[in-house]
């Protein structure tokens, strides 16, 4: 089992991972250039979903507010709205057709390719 399959998460856990792949091919700006793009894979329906804005729009970094309702744990819209996604669900890239863990994502990008520090 993959580690970010765990437990429910949301956005405060996403933050966690990207610092955990900082300077890799594990965040979405090391590895925009390459082609991969943010989204969420359903371990339990093989489904990948794009990470989006609330408002649908594509985000560049990985949000868990625009997932599907099906696949929240927790949705709260007040004003300080928050989301998490049931466990089982895992935060990876989408490149082509194939989905990445960040791991993965992280061995396909060559190492010390990224160099930025301002990460999500």
């Amino acid at each position: 089992m993959d580690s970010n399959e765990i437990r429910d998460r949301s956005d405060g856990d996403l933050q966690s991972e990207s610092r955990r792949y900082q300077g890799t091919g594990g965040v979405s700006q090391c590895n925009q250039g390459l082609g991969f793009r943010p989204a969420f894979r359903d371990a339990q329906t093989g489904r990948i979903y794009r990470s989006r804005f609330a408002n649908g729009r594509p985000a560049p970094v990985h949000l868990v507010e625009g997932l599907p309702a099906g696949v929240l744990a927790r949705l709260s819209l007040g004003g300080g709205r928050s989301a998490s996604a049931r466990t089982g669900v895992i935060a990876g890239f989408v490149r082509g057709r194939r989905f990445y863990t960040r791991a993965e994502a992280a061995q396909v990008v060559e190492l010390g390719a990224c160099r930025q520090t301002q990460h999500y």
